[in-house]
C-alpha cells in the first residue's frame, strides 16, 4: 500500500498556504514538482550557473549533474544512457523528429497515425504529406474512442515506414498494448513511435521490454522541470540524418536536439529518479537499495497504479450513474489512466470556472486532442470536455471533493 502522508511530504505544494484547501485536478496538464527536483534546479542556479563541462569546479560539477540524469532516467527506462536526449518539450523533440524522418523516408512511403492522440504526436507527421509522404490514420472508434488492433493489420503494407500512437490518450485514457502493436509493426518492417506523455506520470515504463523505437514523455508532468524527454533507440538513432550542428552529428544525445540545452532543468531532472529511489527505499520491504533500476522503476509503476486504480474507480462508477455526463474510454480502472474526459450537456469550459471557487482545479476545452474529441463526435472548440486527471499523489478526500463539487453543478 502507498503511505499517502509520506508521498505528499515529497510535493512543498501540499504544505503550501495559497493552495490550501485547493483539489489539483490538472494534473494531465502538468503535475506538482517533487522536492527533490526543486532542490536540484535552486543549487544549480545557485552554485553551478555556468558553462558546463569545463575544468573548474562550478562547470565540471554542473556537467556531472546534467549527465546523472541522463543516466539515471535511462536506467529506469531500461535503456542505454546515450538513447536518452533532453529537448525544450515533447512538442518540440517530436517535430525535430519528423524532420529527420522526412529526410530518411522517400515519396510514397507511409506514415501511421491515430486520430486519438495529442496533437504533438499527430500534426508533426501529418504535416510530412507536403513532402510527398503517405499519411494514413489509424481510426478510433468513434463511439468508445478504443483502437481496434484489426484496423491498424489492415492499413499496415511494405510501404508503412513508421507507427505512431499514444501509450494512453488524454482524453481516452485507455492504455493501449503498446508491446503487440510494437511487434506487429516490426513484423511489417516499420519502427514504433511512442506517446508516452499521458502515461509516465502514473509510473515509468520499461521501454525495452515495452519494444518501442522511440518513446516521448515530458518531465514537467511526471514532477520534474519542463523538458521534454524522448528515448530513440541506437539502431533508429544511428539511421536518422542529423539534425544538430555538424560537429555534434557523433552525439546520439545531440544530433536530434538541435537547440541549445537547459542545463539547470536537465541536471534537475535527476530529482525525478531520486523521487522514485525513495519511494522505493520507503515502501519496498526489504528495502534493496542495491536493487537494478528496472526493478525500482517497476516496483513505483506497480504503488502508483494500485494508488490510483482504488481511487479512480469510485469516480468512475459516480459518473456512470449520471445520464447527463458521457465518459470518453474504458469504465474499468485497470484498463485506463486516471484522465477523464466529461462530455455534458453544455460547453466545459464554463463548467470548470464554476467549479474553481468551489476548490476543485479542474479544465475545460480540447487539451490539444482537438483531433480526438472530433473522433468521438464533439466539437472541440465550441464544446470541449470537463477533464479531471489525478496522479498518485491525490487523496481520497480530494476525490470525495470532486464528486461533491460535480454533484451541486450537474
Amino acid at each position: 500500500m502507498l503511505d499517502l502522508p509520506f508521498v505528499r511530504a515529497q510535493f512543498p505544494a501540499f504544505s503550501e498556504p495559497s493552495l490550501q484547501n485547493q483539489a489539483f485536478f490538472e494534473n494531465a496538464g502538468g503535475s506538482y514538482t517533487c522536492r527533490f527536483v526543486i532542490d536540484r534546479l535552486t543549487r544549480f542556479y545557485r552554485e553551478r550557473k555556468v558553462q558546463p563541462y569545463a575544468a573548474y569546479e562550478a562547470s565540471r560539477l554542473g556537467g556531472e549533474e546534467m549527465d546523472e540524469a541522463r543516466a539515471r532516467l535511462a536506467a529506469l527506462l531500461g535503456v542505454q544512457t546515450d538513447e536518452l536526449s533532453f529537448g525544450p518539450s515533447t512538442s518540440q523533440n517530436t517535430y525535430v523528429l519528423a524532420q529527420a524522418f522526412a529526410q530518411m523516408l522517400k515519396p510514397g512511403d507511409a506514415i501511421i497515425v491515430t486520430n486519438q492522440d495529442h496533437e504533438a504526436n499527430s500534426g508533426p507527421w501529418r504535416r510530412l504529406a507536403d513532402r510527398g509522404l503517405q499519411i494514413r490514420e489509424w481510426k478510433m472508434d468513434p463511439a468508445a474512442g478504443h483502437l481496434d488492433i484489426a484496423d491498424l493489420k489492415n492499413l499496415l503494407d511494405e510501404r508503412v515506414k513508421l507507427v505512431c500512437f499514444p501509450h494512453c490518450s488524454n482524453i481516452v485514457a485507455e492504455i493501449n498494448p503498446v508491446s503487440e502493436i510494437a511487434k506487429l509493426a516490426h513484423a511489417n518492417g516499420a519502427y514504433v513511435c511512442v506517446d508516452g506523455v499521458s502515461y509516465a506520470p502514473h509510473g515509468l515504463p520499461n521501454v525495452a521490454a515495452l519494444g518501442a523505437d522511440v518513446y516521448l514523455f515530458s518531465a514537467y508532468k511526471t514532477y520534474g522541470p519542463h523538458q521534454g524527454v524522448m528515448v530513440v533507440r541506437r539502431a533508429l538513432a544511428d539511421a536518422l540524418p542529423n539534425q544538430g550542428h555538424f560537429f555534434n552529428a557523433d552525439s546520439r544525445v545531440k544530433r536530434l536536439t538541435p537547440a541549445g540545452p537547459d542545463h539547470a532543468q536537465i541536471a534537475a531532472s535527476a530529482g525525478i529518479a531520486d523521487y522514485i529511489d525513495a519511494l522505493h527505499a520507503h515502501h519496498a520491504q526489504p528495502a534493496k537499495s542495491d536493487a537494478p533500476p528496472t526493478e525500482k522503476a517497476a516496483f513505483v509503476h506497480d504503488l502508483m497504479r494500485g494508488q490510483e486504480v482504488a481511487l479512480l474507480q469510485p469516480l468512475l462508477d459516480y459518473l456512470a450513474s449520471k445520464n447527463s455526463v458521457r465518459l470518453i474510454g474504458p469504465t474499468r480502472a485497470e484498463a485506463r489512466a486516471p484522465t477523464l474526459a466529461m462530455i455534458l450537456n453544455e460547453p466545459a469550459e464554463p463548467i470548470a470556472a464554476k467549479l474553481a471557487p468551489k476548490g476543485v482545479n479542474i479544465g475545460g476545452g480540447h487539451f490539444y486532442g482537438a483531433r480526438c474529441l472530433q473522433g468521438v463526435g464533439v466539437d472541440p472548440f465550441a464544446h470541449g470536455a470537463l477533464r479531471a486527471s489525478f496522479v498518485h499523489y491525490t487523496s481520497p478526500e480530494e476525490i470525495q471533493k470532486l464528486i461533491r463539487a460535480l454533484d451541486e453543478i450537474l
